[in-house]
C-alpha cells in the first residue's frame, strides 16, 4: 500500500444455485485466498450467496433465511481477515416489505454499509423487477445477522480508509453500469476512487467486448479503479450461461481481466496515479448534495506489484497498436507543420540534416506536411554542416535521406567560419570545453536561419522531448527554430517513428538508409571522431534514453516523487540495469530537469502529439528558478 498502490481483486466463486451454506463457504475460501495474496479489496458477484439464477425462489422465506445464515457464517469465519469484501445477497426490508438485491460491504467480522441495487432491468432475458424492487430513495437501518447496519440508495455511500491515503470505495451492482446514469459518477463526484461492481451479466456472442468497453470507459470518464466482478460456473444454465468475465481497469487500462473459469483476478490499483489526474484535470468537480461516509482501516505495508508497467511507456507495446500510433502522431505532426506553412505563406522549409534521429524524424515530419500541401518536397531545403565532430557516416547518410525523400539538398562546411570566430573570442582549438562544442551548435542555426532568410522559409527544428527535459540542447542552438516538430516526442518514440517509415516506404533505397540512422549511436558530433568513428555518444554523457524517458513520464505525466519512481523504474528496468545505475540516472535527471528549465520556458512553437509536452504555453509551467531541494532530499533517502 505504500506508494500509493493497493492489491484488488474480482472473485467468481462455483456456487450451487439456492445452496446458500454450500456458496458460504466457497466465499470463506475465496476471501481467505484473496488475503493471502495480500488483496485488500475484494467484490464479489452480484447475488453470489444465493446464485443469481434462483427465480421465485426469491420468494421464498426459507432462501432469504438461509441468505442471512450464510452472511453470519461468512462475518464469523473472517472476522480475522482486514480484507474489505462487497458480497452479494437479498435482503428484505421489514419496514416497507420489499426485497432489496444488494452488496454487503464487510470488514474484521461488520457489516459496514449495505448498498442496494439502483436500476432493476426486467427486458429480454431479465425479470429481476418480478422479485426484487430498485434501491433508490431507500434510507433505512435494518438489523441483519444481530448487526444494526443502514440501507442506503438515497445518499452516495463511500467506504474511506482512514490510513491510506485515496483509498475511498463505492458500490454499484451490475445494470447500474449500463444505465444513463449509473450510480458510480456520483459516488466518484463524492471522493470515491475505487468502484467495486456485482455483477451477475450472462455470455453472449460479441457482449464481451461491449461489456469491457463500459468498465474500461467508466474507469477513465471518472478516473478510478474499476473491479467488476461476474457470476460464473454454478449459476443454472436452463436458459442462460455465465462466464465469470472478471476485470480491473483504472483510467480506460483494463489491467487484469479473466473469462470462461472461477477463482480470482488480481491486481493493484496505483491511487496516486488516479487522485494526480483529478487534481490536474479541473473539470473534475465535487457532486451536489449529501453523500455518507463509512471509515475503516487497513494494515499498512508493501504490496507486491504484479500489473504490467511498460518498459516504454510512450510506445505501445502491441505491434498492431503502435504501428497505428506512428502513423497517427507523424499525421498530427505533419498538420501542425501544414497550418504553419500555410499561415506565413513560407516559400520553403529548411532543415538542418545531421544523419542522425531527429533531424532525420523532422524530414520526414516536413516532406508529409508538404505532401498535405500539395507541394513539391523539391521546396524543402535540407542542410547538411559538417564541422569537427562529423563522419563520413552521418555525412553520407544526410546527403543520401534528403535525396530519397527528394528534398533539395545543400551543404554547408562550418569549419572555417567557427575558426574564425574562436580567433575572434580568443577561444583554443585544443580546447575541448562546452564553448568549442556550443560554437558549432549556434553556427548550424545561423547558417539556417540565413537560408531561410534568403529563400522567404522556415526553419523547422529537430529537438525532441527527452532532450528538452533534459536540457541537452544549446541555448539559442540547435534549441531555437521557427516551428519545432519533434517538440513533444520523446526519444524512445523517435525511433520507432523511424522504424515506422523504413518498414513503410516502398522505397529500399530510402529504406536502406533510415535503418542505418537507426543503428549510428545517438551523437551531437560535436568533438573529433576517433579513427573515424564518432567520439561522442550522448548516452554515456546524460545516461539512457529509455531510463530517462521511463522517469520523464512517471515524474512529469504523473506526479510521482523520486521514490515512487525509482521503485516503479527497479521493477520494470532492472533486469537491464543495476540499482546504483538506476539510480545514477535519477539523479541526473532531476538535476538537469530543474537545472534547464530556462530553456523550456522560451521554446519555439511546435505541436503537442502525446500527452506530455513541456512548452511553456501548453502542458508545463515551470519557474526556471526553482530549486529541486524537496527531491534531491527524497533521493538521498532512497
Amino acid at each position: 500500500m505504500r506508494d500509493g498502490f493497493i492489491k484488488v481483486a474480482a472473485g467468481t466463486p462455483k456456487i450451487r444455485v439456492a445452496d446458500c451454506g454450500y456458496n458460504a463457504g466457497q466465499i470463506i475460501a475465496l476471501m481467505k485466498n484473496a488475503a493471502e495474496q495480500g488483496v485488500k479489496v475484494l467484490a464479489l458477484p452480484e447475488l453470489c450467496v444465493t446464485g443469481y439464477t434462483c427465480g421465485d425462489l426469491f420468494l421464498q422465506d426459507t432462501l432469504l433465511r438461509g441468505a442471512e445464515d450464510a452472511l453470519g457464517r461468512i462475518l464469523e469465519e473472517t472476522s480475522d481477515l482486514e480484507i474489505l469484501t462487497a458480497v452479494g445477497l437479498p435482503v428484505w426490508n421489514r419496514w416497507d416489505s420489499k426485497l432489496y438485491n444488494c452488496a454487503a460491504v464487510i470488514q474484521r467480522g461488520k457489516i459496514l454499509g449495505l448498498i442496494p441495487k439502483i436500476h432493476i432491468p426486467s427486458y429480454g432475458e431479465f425479470y429481476e423487477g418480478r422479485w426484487f424492487a430498485s434501491g433508490r430513495g431507500t434510507e433505512y437501518f435494518l438489523t441483519l445477522c444481530g448487526q444494526r447496519t443502514s440501507l442506503d440508495g438515497h445518499n452516495p455511500v463511500i467506504f474511506d480508509c482512514e490510513n491510506v491515503p485515496g483509498l475511498t470505495v463505492g458500490v454499484e451492482i451490475c445494470e447500474d453500469l449500463w444505465s444513463a446514469e449509473p450510480p458510480s459518477a456520483r459516488l466518484a463526484l463524492n471522493g470515491a476512487t475505487v468502484i467495486l461492481n456485482l455483477s451477475a451479466s450472462n455470455e453472449l456472442a460479441g457482449k464481451g467486448a461491449y461489456r469491457r468497453s463500459l468498465v474500461a470507459g467508466q474507469s477513465a470518464r471518472l478516473v478510478c479503479g474499476y473491479v467488476y466482478a461476474d457470476a460464473g460456473e454454478g449459476e443454472s444454465t436452463t436458459d442462460l450461461v455465465f462466464t465469470g468475465h472478471n476485470m480491473i481497469a483504472e483510467n480506460g487500462t483494463i489491467l487484469a481481466e479473466k473469462r470462461f473459469e472461477t477463482g480470482l483476478t488480481v491486481s493493484e490499483l496505483d491511487l496516486g496515479r488516479l487522485t494526480h489526474e483529478r487534481r490536474r484535470m479541473n473539470t473534475f468537480g465535487a457532486a451536489e448534495g449529501s453523500s455518507w461516509s463509512c471509515k475503516f482501516q487497513l494494515e499498512l505495508g508493501d504490496t507486491v506489484l504484479t500489473r504490467p508497467i511498460g518498459k516504454n511507456p510512450f510506445v505501445p507495446e502491441d505491434r498492431g497498436d503502435r504501428q497505428e500510433r506512428c502513423e497517427e502522431i507523424l499525421t498530427i505532426a505533419a498538420l501542425g507543420l501544414k497550418k504553419r506553412l500555410e499561415h506565413t505563406r513560407a516559400s520553403c522549409a529548411v532543415v538542418g540534416l545531421s544523419g542522425g534521429l531527429d533531424s532525420t524524424l523532422a524530414l520526414l515530419i516536413t516532406a508529409r506536411a508538404f505532401d498535405l500541401l500539395g507541394r513539391p518536397r523539391s521546396d524543402i531545403l535540407a542542410v547538411t554542416m559538417p564541422c569537427f565532430g562529423t563522419t563520413g557516416r552521418t555525412k553520407s547518410n544526410a546527403q543520401i535521406l534528403a535525396e530519397r525523400v527528394g528534398a533539395d539538398f545543400r551543404a554547408v562546411d562550418i569549419g572555417e567560419a567557427v575558426r574564425v570566430h574562436f580567433r575572434d573570442i580568443g577561444q583554443s582549438m585544443e580546447d575541448l570545453s562546452v564553448t568549442f562544442e556550443n560554437g558549432q551548435a549556434r553556427e548550424r542555426t545561423q547558417v539556417l536561419m540565413d537560408l531561410a532568410n534568403q529563400r522567404g522559409g522556415l526553419v523547422i527544428g529537430t529537438g525532441d522531448l527527452s532532450e528538452l527535459a533534459l536540457g541537452w540542447a544549446t541555448y539559442n542552438g540547435d534549441h531555437m527554430s521557427m516551428y519545432g516538430v519533434n517538440g513533444s516526442i520523446p526519444k524512445t518514440l523517435v525511433r520507432h517513428l523511424v522504424r515506422y517509415a523504413s518498414d513503410e516506404t516502398l522505397d529500399p533505397e530510402l529504406s536502406a538508409v533510415l535503418r542505418d540512422i537507426l543503428d549510428t549511436p545517438v551523437s551531437p558530433e560535436l568533438l573529433p571522431p576517433k579513427e573515424g568513428e564518432i567520439a561522442q555518444r550522448t548516452e554515456d554523457l546524460v545516461g539512457p534514453y529509455e531510463i530517462h524517458d521511463f522517469f520523464l513520464y512517471y515524474a512529469v505525466r504523473w506526479g510521482f516523487g523520486p521514490r515512487k519512481v525509482f521503485r516503479l523504474a527497479l521493477v520494470t528496468l532492472g533486469g537491464d540495469y543495476d540499482r546504483e545505475t538506476i539510480l545514477k540516472w535519477l539523479n541526473n535527471f532531476y538535476r538537469r530537469f530543474f537545472a534547464q528549465q530556462f530553456k523550456r520556458s522560451c521554446l519555439p512553437d511546435g505541436p503537442k502529439v502525446g500527452t506530455l509536452a513541456l512548452s511553456p504555453r501548453g502542458d508545463w509551467r515551470m519557474p526556471s528558478d526553482a530549486v529541486n531541494t524537496l527531491w534531491r532530499k527524497e533521493l538521498e533517502e532512497l
